[in-house]
């Protein structure tokens, strides 16, 4: 179960056929992604102003920080090098993180590797959620692709099964 699943509360998944598939839920969102019911709209500006206040937060909280470091007197070395390693930070985690809303890592893929650089550059990440949310939900596109194309399958095996089995013909031997 991943994190995201963990998370949400059960949402009541629409489904096209008992026992077809479920949608995967997106955090904050659940479900309503599917249909955009349940306050959909009002979860996406949430999501919004919520990724928004926390980016600007923790802006104010990092140049606090430089404050800090200014007052400290550790010199323009240390200083500027803050500066460029949380810049740094930040782009890559913005670049990651919206490319995770795209597709999916790869198994062997050196995400885990990048999640303390992401954890640094935070800001990013809560830049490229909130710009995301102006568009879908985050993640939206790529779990409606996988949810339309697991239903198509259930759809194609469902179809195929006409008829009881065990009362059709046995094939002529050629």
């Amino acid at each position: 179960m991943s994190d995201d699943q963990r998370d949400q509360p059960p949402t009541p998944a629409p489904q096209a056929a008992p026992g077809g598939p479920e949608p995967e839920p997106i955090r904050f969102f659940g479900t309503t992604w599917v249909k955009h019911d349940g306050g959909y709209a009002a979860r996406r500006a949430g999501v919004a102003l919520g990724s928004l206040a926390a980016a600007v937060i923790g802006a104010y909280l990092l140049r606090f920080a430089y404050e800090g470091l200014e007052i400290g007197n550790v010199g323009p070395f240390l200083s500027i090098s803050v500066v460029v390693l949380f810049a740094i930070a930040s782009s890559i985690a913005f670049a990651k993180t919206w490319e995770s809303f795209s597709r999916r890592p790869a198994p062997s893929s050196d995400e885990a590797a990048l999640k303390g650089l992401k954890a640094i550059g935070f800001i990013g990440s809560l830049i490229a959620y909130f710009l995301r949310t102006f568009v879908e939900a985050p993640g939206e596109d790529l779990r409606r692709a996988e949810y339309e194309r697991a239903m198509a399958e259930y759809a194609r095996r469902r179809g195929a099964r006409t008829g009881n089995p065990a009362a059709r013909r046995p094939k002529r031997k050629k």
